[in-house]
């Protein structure tokens, strides 16, 4: 029996109370570069690490509080659906899984619809929340964002998607993929309206969300390194056998083959929607109409009359008298008396032919 450690410390731990035990989301490390971050360092830097510039994943709210003026922004709530239409189950019940969701993200589904002030304009965001089941996109999430377009017409604002998600969820199956076309004619309502769809290419965007809403933005703007495709990369090569280039799928190899407008980071995004806005929304103040005077021609002058020349041309008078003409060197004589013959008888082919061709055809 050890009475050291079998008496005295536990005494001592009674008296003193335990080790506190630390959190294990104070320090952040970074997958590109393996930098250790402290959490409000990260926080502050809004999720962007300090060393090599990597943009992580932003937590949805944090993104809203950082586009709108102040942080204030008015939420409008996603439209009821049925919950379980499939009576979907794999290893768990889809109820259980949005419960499990929900109570994680204190949300009632992968969307979150706001609108408020972006530099003082409004604007209407569908944001993604890729921490709710991966951003899936089901019936909730395909009723919320036709509910940010009819919002965006309400307010003759533009309407902003900022799509983060692995597409659509399959515990719905055919009713998530009707929401692919659903949100397409969402956008085309806006755009009917004669607003702009700004879309925001987040970190990860792929499947039926790409192939719908993420690509039909009349200005796409991508955030450094994003993931944006349909199919990932590893099931693209299994199918193809083929080895895919270095940073395929990427947002910069996007920006390269024109698949995206610009490549923006996180600091300077906000400044850059509110350009964009204000680009596409402010109306341009018409060109004041002038009227041209009238030109008056001879024809209109009071009095015209026609007048014959006063005298003939003369042809002599030099039109050039200051400049210098100099008289023919010896090879341009040579020259002239070489070609001379050749003139003739260029002259006398000409004329023989003319005459033949003037002459009748002799009777057969």
């Amino acid at each position: 029996m050890n009475w050291l450690s079998d008496y005295v410390r536990p005494k001592f731990r009674n008296l003193v109370g335990s080790t506190r035990e630390v959190p294990d989301n104070l320090w952040h490390k970074c997958s590109t570069c393996g930098h250790m971050i402290f959490h409000k360092e990260l926080d502050k830097a809004r999720r962007v690490c300090t060393q090599c510039g990597h943009h992580m994943r932003l937590p949805v709210k944090h993104r809203l509080a950082m586009l709108f003026d102040d942080g204030s922004y008015d939420r409008i709530p996603l439209p009821k659906v049925p919950a379980d239409p499939l009576k979907f189950r794999d290893v768990k019940r889809y109820t259980d899984r949005l419960k499990d969701a929900q109570s994680r993200t204190a949300e009632s589904d992968g969307l979150i619809v706001a609108h408020g002030p972006i530099e003082g304009r409004t604007a209407v965001v569908a944001a993604f929340d890729f921490d709710f089941m991966g951003g899936s996109m089901g019936m909730a999430v395909g009723e919320g964002f036709v509910a940010a377009a009819e919002k965006a017409v309400e307010l003759d604002a533009p309407l902003i998607a900022i799509p983060s998600s692995g597409g659509a969820r399959m515990q719905e199956g055919i009713l998530s993929l009707m929401q692919m076309a659903r949100v397409t004619v969402a956008v085309d309502m806006v755009k009917d309206a004669g607003l702009p769809y700004i879309v925001v290419l987040t970190d990860p965007t792929t499947g039926g969300v790409t192939a719908s809403l993420a690509m039909l933005g009349d200005i796409a703007i991508a955030e450094p390194g994003a993931i944006i495709g349909f199919a990932g990369a590893r099931v693209i090569e299994q199918t193809i056998h083929e080895k895919l280039p270095k940073g395929f799928q990427r947002s910069e190899y996007l920006l390269e083959h024109g698949m995206v407008d610009m490549v923006v980071p996180r600091d300077t995004l906000k400044g850059t929607l509110a350009r964009v806005i204000r680009l596409l929304t402010v109306p341009v103040e018409p060109v004041a109409q002038t009227t041209l005077p009238t030109v008056v021609t001879p024809d209109h002058v009071e009095g015209h009359r026609e007048t014959e020349p006063t005298g003939p041309v003369d042809d002599s008078e030099d039109p050039h008298p200051d400049v210098e003409v100099l008289p023919p060197s010896d090879g341009d004589k040579a020259a002239r008396r070489k070609t001379a013959p050749e003139r003739e008888r260029r002259t006398g082919d000409s004329a023989a032919a003319s005459t033949a061709a003037d002459q009748p055809p002799p009777e057969a």
